[in-house]
């Protein structure tokens, strides 16, 4: 599991290793570990494995351009998966807990609402 801030537009990507690549989604306003919170995660293409250390500018005019930081690294498990939503527990060092993605059924694309569950937590290392 990755999170990965760039400087485009404050967005970040989160991001699963799954069956050899990243799958994953661009995540505009960011991760909130708020249970109010839904926030919208858009599925893009999935990413080579090489994009878990990548860090760097992606050039401009290229897809994801910009400045890309590794802001969080760790393990997920499963603890439900279905057509249309997933539940899963994040062990990273600032995100941890209980997270589930569902997709909407409405939105251009594959949208989906990423929202934190009553024991997840953004963990500040300050």
């Amino acid at each position: 599991m990755t999170a990965n801030p760039t400087g485009f537009c404050g967005n970040s990507d989160f991001r699963f290793e799954a069956d050899g690549v990243l799958v994953s989604w661009a995540v505009p306003k960011g991760v909130s570990a708020s249970t109010k919170d839904r926030r919208l995660a858009v599925k893009v293409e999935d990413h080579p494995l090489d994009y878990l250390t990548f860090e760097g500018e992606i050039p401009e005019g290229e897809y994801g351009a910009g400045r890309v930081e590794i802001w969080d690294t760790g393990e997920f498990t499963f603890e439900e998966q279905s057509d249309g939503f997933m539940c899963f527990k994040l062990a990273g060092k600032k995100l941890q807990g209980t997270w589930k993605l569902i997709r909407m059924r409405w939105g251009k694309g594959d949208s989906w609402l990423l929202q934190a569950s009553g024991d997840a937590k953004i963990v500040d290392e300050a």
